[in-house]
């Protein structure tokens, strides 16, 4: 058995599941890692300027790729700055693998130099938080962090190592391949349960799919189609999961929930079956009440995770299992019987309101005024977005647009902070998905006020030669906060009016490309100029700050 150090047993741990980065800030308490990238070829340590922007760097190269994102810091404020970051992922149920280093143990408890309880701090945001107790034990306790991190619901583990561990010592090291420490079964669904929700869709008059995250995570896209094809079912996306079936599908209706779309959540409410597939329900796909649910409905609902199973609406039929597996099964009892069809009513009112919906677009491309409105920004989008590029939003008003108003025809092409709801998330997210899917676009969408959190990775970007695209809307204000005070106080705003730099030239004072935007027509020249281009690229635009989406709690109040 060779012996190796701590830090490379550490690194050695990482190569074996895959992952090519690890995203951090070099800090004294992981020294020993850190230099066991020095040798290395097929792994590369990414220096960032914010632990922050590590985390996400990490989120979004494992939502981009499926293979576990990585992220290192120092103790104390290192470990602290990537704990939104970490929240992401453990909100979007993402593979990351998130490191610190951490004092001696001799002086650990006696308040030493940037100590900090790192475990209570990242617990309540991940699957599983760890401290190393021993030397020798680093490659056993990496193989349960990645055993952890992708079983079952995937999530994020943290990993606290004492600096005392590390510090130039040799272990024997007995380093695995991933077949030999984790299950890769795909979890079936109890076959009666499968032959009832066979029988429920077969004679439901109004069935709906509602595919979520687990559609997307467990490979389950063609499964979903097939089904929707073989009953004549539409189908719709929960929140911030649009990329779960093909848009372009002519049973495909449109996105539920916040910022989604008003014929999709007007299918969904009349729906008398509703099969929930790799889906939680949650909070911004229902709002947690009948506007887009029935109570009469009934709910066939599909999770990895049997804990989430009937938690924000009662179901009829609960199944544990993986998505695809599941469906499958479905499929195959289905055509055992001969089913085929469905109610064709049913069938033309999906296909009437997908109509619909392509109609309000398109009438949006031919906005026009003195000042830019976001939903054309988008239209001119959609003229020259390609089919395998990865797009990627921020929290706010100007891209909270986007979710009714981008259309995805791939899995892994749609990256959000769902209920997260963090600014600052997409370029940095952006960043890490380009590194891990190199060969497709990538386009991060801000607001102004969002774009500033982590603008400091614009030198990572060019220093790395990470050619993403950021199109920042610039309405001089946080929107979706000012909107709300005009909602519920008149005008009246308190701290929502802000000012910026110019963003594309700070973007070449970094040296990246710039571009600036002040004609609507001229977005889809200047996204062309930008994907052409192996630099990083920053498009601004004025849009009107006027122009806000409607806040969720004054819809609440109209509908009541």
């Amino acid at each position: 058995m060779p012996k190796i150090t701590a830090g490379q047993a550490v690194v050695e741990s990482l190569r074996a599941e895959g992952c090519k980065y690890a995203f951090g800030i070099v800090g004294g308490t992981f020294l020993e890692i850190l230099d066991a990238f020095y040798d290395q070829k097929d792994i590369k340590f990414i220096s960032v300027r914010h632990e922050q922007g590590a985390a996400f760097m990490a989120d979004g190269f494992a939502r981009a790729s499926g293979i576990p994102g990585v992220c290192m810091s120092t103790n104390g404020p290192g470990a602290t700055n990537l704990i939104t970051g970490v929240y992401a992922a453990y909100v979007g149920h993402s593979p990351v693998l998130a490191i610190s280093g951490a004092p001696a143990r001799e002086v650990m408890y006696r308040d030493a130099f940037q100590e900090i309880d790192h475990i209570s701090l990242f617990r309540p945001i991940t699957k599983l938080a760890m401290s190393l107790n021993k030397s020798d034990r680093v490659p056993e306790m990496m193989r349960h962090a990645f055993r952890v991190a992708m079983s079952g619901k995937k999530g994020p583990v943290f990993v606290d190592f004492p600096r005392d561990l590390l510090d130039r010592v040799s272990i024997d090291a007995e380093l695995q391949p991933p077949t030999s420490y984790r299950t890769h079964q795909r979890l079936p669904g109890d076959p009666a349960l499968v032959r009832q929700a066979a029988q429920a869709l077969r004679s439901a008059r109004r069935p709906v799919i509602i595919a979520g995250g687990g559609v997307t995570e467990s490979g389950a896209t063609q499964q979903v189609v097939e089904l929707a094809d073989l009953l004549s079912i539409p189908m719709i996306t929960s929140y911030g999961r649009n990329d779960a079936v093909p848009n372009e599908h002519p049973l495909y209706v449109g996105p539920l929930g916040r910022g989604g779309s008003p014929e999709a959540g007007e299918l969904c409410a009349k729906a008398d079956v509703i099969l929930a597939a790799g889906t939680r329900l949650s909070n911004f796909t229902t709002y947690y009440d009948n506007r887009y649910i029935s109570k009469d409905a009934r709910i066939i609902q599909i999770e990895i995770d049997e804990k989430e199973i009937g938690r924000n609406y009662p179901v009829t039929l609960g199944i544990q299992g993986d998505a695809r597996t599941v469906l499958r099964e479905l499929l195959e009892g289905l055509r055992a019987q001969g089913a085929e069809g469905g109610e064709p009513p049913w069938r033309r009112e999906a296909e009437g309101l997908k109509a619909k919906r392509q109609q309000r677009m398109a009438a949006e491309g031919r906005l026009t005024g003195p000042l830019i409105k976001p939903q054309r920004v988008y239209a001119e989008m959609r003229k020259v977005i390609t089919p395998e590029t990865i797009m990627v939003l921020d929290a706010g008003a100007c891209p909270a647009y986007g979710y009714d108003r981008l259309e995805f025809h791939r899995p892994r092409t749609f990256i959000t902070p769902l209920d997260l709801g963090g600014l600052g998330f997409a370029f940095p997210e952006a960043l890490g998905a380009k590194l891990g899917r190199p060969d497709a676009p990538v386009i991060a969408i801000h607001g102004d006020g969002g774009f500033l959190f982590n603008v400091q990775e614009l030198e990572t970007a060019v220093r790395e030669k990470i050619a993403t695209i950021t199109l920042v809307m610039n309405n001089g204000v946080w929107g979706s906060e000012k909107a709300y005070q005009a909602a519920m106080f008149g005008d009246r705003p308190v701290g929502s009016d802000i000012t910026n730099p110019r963003f594309d030239k700070l973007a070449q004072l970094f040296g990246a490309n710039g571009f600036y935007v002040d004609r609507v027509e001229d977005v889809g020249d200047a996204l062309k100029q930008a994907m052409a281009s192996d630099l990083p690229s920053v498009i601004e635009m004025p849009v009107d700050p006027k122009e806000l989406p409607v806040p969720a709690r004054v819809l609440e109040a109209e509908r009541r």
